[in-house]
């Protein structure tokens, strides 16, 4: 296909990345940040209508935050439902409109809860066309993510595959390294495709790590023999990914979707709520690792503080929310020389250093892969050959 001019709204974990791979992929891309950014691939403007005025395709990936204490690294569960904040997006979306026209199509990739952009969105878009497209990537592979997504959404007004629901896909197909599936829906359903893809996970890690539970207080059960049997039983059961019991989820859009879904079923008056029960068992099972860890020390070492393996942010941190239960149940957060136990927070994390160490500690592994020669390990979630 032929070169397109792109534009970007919003350059920061999403965004950037984002530009920068379509840019490689031959398209000229400029850019805007109200924060100061650099790129070798990317030309930043210094304002929203110079991105429209030079763009055919103007891609909106500006933040719908939550207030921190409603990020997951902390317990949410006794806190009040709340929506994301849409301002950001609102303001952004009617500014752009201001400077574009229909020859043009304005894409807004980032989440929202299903009913926003009919209700909050759409009605300050007047002067260009307007496609709903988020995506599913993770931090830290957010580039790969972007060209071998598992599938596309393009949300339209009625669901159908309009002009530029029609010209986005080619766009796409353009530049994907793989052939994903292409979901054409309502503005509506591809809110909720993408919020109850988030949900999905989170249900599935928490179902998992209760099986974890269970087989620790249990006895005799070794809960990965467990889960392999569960995840290639796929007949009924969905397939194998995020069938590894072990910490819970994190990220910037797991726990703070599932907090926002909760503000959603108290407003549609569903009569329940299992979003609320996925993020209490998360936080229960985050107090279940902390008491276990305390039972070996006080003084606990955390060998990382992110939400995931190689990469440095701490959003919903699922190892944050086990260091509050330590301090909360009396126990100490220390250094590794100075630790009586050190928690494996990710499965790929290096120990080399505690096995140079020659007092004696605790390794709490809940992924039951660990091996030392210096230091006692506990695998936790396998009591198959534990005594009572």
């Amino acid at each position: 296909m032929k070169s397109a001019n792109i534009g970007f709204i919003g350059l920061g974990k999403l965004g950037m990345p984002c530009a920068e791979v379509i840019s490689q992929k031959g398209h000229d891309v400029v850019g805007y940040d109200k924060k100061r950014v650099q790129s070798d691939s990317v030309k930043i403007v210094l304002s929203i209508e110079e991105v429209c005025k030079e763009s055919d395709i103007v891609f909106v990936a500006v933040p719908t935050p939550h207030d921190e204490l409603y990020d997951g690294k902390l317990p949410t569960s006794h806190l009040e439902p709340r929506d994301f904040d849409y301002k950001i997006v609102t303001d952004v979306i009617a500014e752009c409109d201001k400077h574009m026209t229909r020859d043009q199509i304005l894409v807004l990739i980032s989440t929202v809860l299903p009913g926003t952009v009919r209700y909050n969105i759409a009605p300050d878009i007047q002067n260009t066309r307007f496609v709903y497209n988020p995506y599913l990537i993770a931090m830290g592979t957010v580039a790969w993510d972007m060209v071998n997504p598992e599938m596309v959404m393009i949300g339209t007004f009625d669901g159908e595959q309009s002009a530029e629901a029609f010209e986005l896909q080619y766009f796409y197909e353009g530049i994907m390294e793989n052939k994903p599936r292409y979901v054409i829906g309502t503005w509506d359903e591809c809110e909720c495709i993408k919020v109850f893809y988030n949900t999905f996970i989170s249900t599935k890690i928490g179902l998992v790590n209760m099986i974890q539970d269970v087989s620790e207080k249990q006895g005799y059960i070794d809960v990965d023999v467990v889960t392999d049997a569960l995840k290639d039983s796929t007949q009924r059961i969905m397939g194998p990914s995020y069938m590894k019991a072990g910490m819970g989820d994190g990220g910037a859009c797991h726990p703070r979707d599932n907090i926002a879904l909760r503000y959603m079923a108290k407003e549609l008056k569903l009569g329940y709520d299992l979003f609320d029960a996925v993020m209490t068992s998360r936080e229960a099972q985050a107090k279940n690792l902390a008491e276990k860890a305390l039972e070996f020390g006080n003084k606990i070492h955390f060998t990382s503080d992110s939400y995931k393996p190689k990469v440095q942010y701490t959003n919903g941190s699922y190892s944050l929310l086990v260091q509050y239960y330590v301090l909360e149940l009396g126990g100490e957060l220390a250094e590794l020389n100075k630790s009586d136990v050190v928690f494996k927070v990710h499965e790929c994390d290096d120990l080399s250093a505690l096995e140079k160490l020659k007092k004696k500690r605790m390794i709490i592994d809940p992924w039951r892969t660990h091996k030392s020669s210096n230091h006692e390990v506990y695998h936790y979630g396998n009591t198959r050959r534990r005594s009572d």
